[in-house]
């Protein structure tokens, strides 16, 4: 038995927009949300869900026992928001110096409104869906911890599949994904380039750091165009550099730091490998040594072939041709489902939402305190999940 889950939810729009708007006035930051928890439990009060809490994180698993046997299916929501001040005028707008400029308070109520969904036809329903709620996703990876405080044993079994959506600014209404790679891996590289410190006018009597961070900070922008295949690209931007406080001093050490993306395994292995030895080489040319610490903070978001392909039949068909595009190309931004999908077949797929009058050339992106979305998509949202679960429900 099929269900028109996109027509079902349009009876919770506006109980998922008031829901949204609620979380968008509090936003809160990290892997300790606790306002945002209760908030989240409130909404799935009364509802035939089996909830845990996490032990050292605001996480919430919800799992649904549908009334038959089947696959389990894991569907995720993204619950923090940024340390950044919003700039809109809204009559919700958050004030406390954070804000959902990610959209993650979209992420948890189309999470919910997909678990009242499916909750309305758990005897019918074959298998299991859990419904994770996630703290951290924007750092240190919340998806991870609750991985590692046993998400899977809670659940009863790894899922048989994973699906999630992050909502993103552009063309109103269409959801999009592609198979294989879609976002890149984010690694950060740190070095210190330890000399000798001393006077400004005798650099001859020290060793001067601050040159060889100059210079590896250029060629660490050659060695990527020279290392890796524009097929497998990688992105290295230097963002921090520090030195001395006085000007008339050399200082013993400098430091320079990178935030790295790359878009395999390979490039990654292979970037930890070459970036190390060539700040080593650069810092003993100079009479210096080099500290490197190389961070992988989120790997590759890979989407599985087969369910990318089930996800792009499952939109088309729920909501029509014209709502469902393939992605040309992977994006460089990184998300921290990656380790779900690490373990689970699975697929993250994007949804287009901003305001009808929002000119897309010019619309605020991510993470901007400008960026709006457009919450009258929700239910949309909450039935593009919940009719992933169950088709994929029926497929086993």
């Amino acid at each position: 038995m099929t269900h028109d889950f996109a027509a079902e939810a349009q009876s919770l729009a506006t109980e998922l927009i008031d829901l949204r708007r609620d979380l968008h006035r509090n936003p809160e930051l990290g892997l300790e949300l606790p306002l945002t928890q209760r908030m989240i439990l409130d909404a799935l009060e009364g509802l035939p869900l089996e909830i845990t809490t996490g032990k050292g994180l605001s996480s919430i698993v919800a799992v649904l026992r549908g009334g038959r046997p089947g696959p389990t299916v894991l569907l995720r929501g993204d619950m923090d928001a940024l340390p950044v001040a919003e700039e809109n005028d809204l009559d919700f707008a958050s004030t406390n110096g954070n804000m959902h400029a990610c959209g993650h308070d979209l992420h948890v109520t189309g999470l919910v409104g997909a678990a009242k969904l499916l909750s309305a036809h758990q005897e019918e329903l074959a298998g299991t869906v859990a419904f994770m709620f996630q703290p951290g996703e924007e750092g240190p990876g919340g998806a991870k911890d609750m991985i590692d405080e046993g998400m899977f044993d809670t659940i009863g079994a790894v899922p048989d599949a994973a699906y999630a959506i992050h909502v993103a600014p552009g063309a109103h209404g269409i959801f999009t994904t592609r198979p294989g790679t879609l976002m890149a891996g984010a690694n950060t590289l740190h070095v210190t380039f330890h000399g000798r410190g001393g006077h400004s006018s005798q650099p001859h009597a020290s060793i001067d750091p601050v040159r060889p961070t100059l210079e590896f900070g250029q060629a660490l922008y050659s060695m990527v165009t020279s290392t890796f295949s524009v097929f497998d690209p990688v992105v290295a931007e230097v963002t921090q550099l520090q030195a001395g406080e006085a000007v008339n001093v050399i200082p013993p050490s400098a430091k320079i730091g990178a935030s790295v993306r790359t878009l395999s395994a390979a490039s990654t292995k292979k970037f930890a490998e070459v970036a190390p030895r060539l700040a080593e080489s650069i810092a003993a040319a100079h009479g210096c040594t080099a500290e490197v610490v190389w961070t992988e903070q989120y790997p590759v978001t890979v989407n599985d072939d087969g369910e990318a392909a089930f996800v792009a039949d499952t939109m088309t068909e729920a909501f029509g041709e014209d709502r469902y595009v393939e992605a040309p190309t992977p994006l460089m931004g990184s998300e921290d489902f990656s380790y779900v999908l690490n373990e689970v077949p699975g697929a993250f797929l994007f949804f287009l939402v901003s305001p009808q009058d929002i000119d897309l050339e010019t619309a605020a992106w991510n993470h901007s305190p400008q960026v709006l979305f457009d919450d009258a998509h929700l239910p949309d949202q909450a039935a593009a999940l919940a009719t992933l679960a169950w088709k994929r429900s029926l497929r086993d």
